[in-house]
Parts: C-alpha cells; structure tokens; sequence
C-alpha cells in the first residue's frame, strides 16, 4: 500500500520518497495535517509525556482537532498508520515526540514551507534544538535560544507549608494584578507586551486568566502583588505553571516555595493530579524554590524565541 500523499506548498501532493527516476516508492510513512477524527490518536500521543505536551493536550482536549476550531494547525506524521510524532503549528510552534530523523526532517520542511510566523517554539529540548538545527540553515532567525530549562512536576503534598495569604486572584484584581504580569514578562522575555495597541491585547490575555481563576497572588501591605504565578495550560493528566513572578523588593525572603506549594496544594485539589512547570536553569533562586517546595526535574525543554 502506497502512504497517504503529502501536502506540498499551493495544496498540491507529491510523494514523501520517490525513486532515482521519480516513480514512487513504498513507504509507510506519511505526513498530513491531522483532522477531526485524529483527535484520540494525538491525545494518546501527548500522553507519553504529558508534562512536555500538555499545552498541546489542553487545546485538544477543548476542541478536538478540526482545523477550523483549533486556530492554528496540527501536523501529524504517521508510520503504518500510526501516529508517531506532532507538531502544533499557530502563534508558537510545539512539536510533540518528535525524536526521529524522519519526523525532524519532514516537520521542519513543512515549517519552512508554511510560511507562518510563530512568536517562540518550545518543549522538549531533543526535538526543538534538533529542528532549530535544521531551520537556522534556512536563514530563521533567533532573538534567544534557551537549551536548557529543566522540566518539574509534582503529584503529592508539598515539601513546606502553603502560604496561607496566596490565593485565587479575582477579576475584580486586575489592576493590582497587570502590573505585576506585564513586569513578570518583560523580565522574562526581554520586552514589553505593552505593544502599538497600548497593551489591549495583554491586558485581555490577563483579565480572560483572571476570569478563569487561573492566577494565583499574595499581596502585599499596600495591596500590591508581591507573588503571582498562572496555569498557563490546564489538561485532565497535568496543569502546567506559566509566569512565576516575585517582586524583586521580596526576593530573598523564602517567600516563592511556600507561595508555590499554595499553588501546588490548590491545584492539585481542583484542577488535574500532576503540576508542572519549566525554568531557565541560570535561574538558581527559582531553581532552589522549586526544589523545596517539592518538585522534581523529569526532563528537559528548550525554548527558541524569535
């Protein structure tokens, strides 16, 4: 049986191999964007490692996989009619087990030939630095390539004591709250969010967290935020921590572990059995709080920001 065919640039199909003199040959590998009936099939692919793919299993897992719900695509490489390896194409790019040579060589043809512009591409660190091998050549251009930021986890009752001032942020807290996030990303990312839009568009991500209930703060005497981090990615398996801040006047203070097992304790409870998060390893302070709070490093990512 000959694979399903391969969408090239313009929506033709051409083979994925083809012989010396072009006919086709045999092969159980294909590449396509994936459907609304692979919805299973990737949600059984992040499950071999939900920490690194969750934000990938999240969206799923709220829409499924038809192309037209998604906002963005899912390109799914198959062998035998399995499907082995992902990559989520939209704002950011995220491949999921994508290890092989076969997967690293077809996705990043297809990035190449999809034209998109993605704002960062991360997760596991084999399969990101090993695309990024293959699309620097190509003349993608970098702001910052992070190589190593260990992956955490945690399944059980924290190491310390929660902090029993942190606590679900309301959306009535924005304007305590925005603040803190747009300096936990400037710190973070090298730039304002506050954009040509005036930070409409931040200020709209903050509020629809808030909304979620998906922040969580300690404030301050003066009522400002001296701790926030959010559930950036929320799946049935994992719950992932996104925008770790402590004011930088309260570093130093052993205020972040107990701060994050508050959020571990509540997550845990409400939200999925697992939460994880990832971090730049220069950073040795948060390195430390993780650590104490509980959390255990079980892999690695990489982030390349463009």
């Amino acid at each position: 049986m000959f694979s399903r065919p391969v969408t090239g640039a313009g929506g033709r199909h051409r083979p994925l191999v083809t012989g010396r003199l072009g006919h086709v040959l045999r092969t159980a590998t294909s590449l396509r964007t994936l459907e609304r009936g692979d919805r299973d099939a990737v949600l059984e692919l992040c499950a071999e490692d939900p920490c690194a793919s969750v934000m990938v299993a999240e969206r799923v897992e709220q829409v499924g996989t038809d192309p037209v719900r998604l906002g963005g695509e899912l390109w799914g490489l198959f062998e035998h009619g399995r499907l082995v390896s992902a990559c989520w194409s939209g704002a950011n790019f995220i491949p999921v087990s994508v290890r092989s040579t076969a997967a690293l060589d077809a996705f990043a043809s297809r990035a190449r030939r999809s034209g998109a512009i993605y704002s960062s591409m991360f997760g596991a660190a084999d399969g990101v630095l090993a695309l990024w091998s293959r699309l620097e050549p190509l003349g993608w251009r970098a702001r910052d390539v992070r190589a190593c930021q260990p992956l955490f986890a945690i399944d059980r009752t924290p190491a310390v004591a929660p902090d029993p001032l942190v606590h679900r942020a309301k959306p009535e807290d924005l304007a305590a709250v925005l603040p803190a996030s747009i300096a936990m990303f400037t710190e973070e990312v090298g730039y304002s969010p506050v954009g040509p839009d005036g930070g409409a568009a931040y200020r709209r991500r903050v509020a629809e967290l808030l909304r979620q209930r998906r922040t969580f703060v300690r404030f301050g005497p003066n009522g400002e935020v001296v701790f926030k981090a959010d559930l950036g990615a929320v799946g049935s398996k994992v719950a992932q921590v996104h925008g770790v801040w402590v004011d930088p006047r309260w570093r130093g203070q052993g205020i972040a572990a107990p701060a994050m097992a508050a959020v571990v304790q509540a997550t845990l409870r409400d939200e999925a059995p697992v939460v994880s998060l990832y971090v730049n390893d220069y950073n040795v302070r948060a390195l430390a709080a993780y650590r104490r709070a509980g959390f255990e490093q079980v892999g690695t990512f990489a982030t390349v920001l463009f």
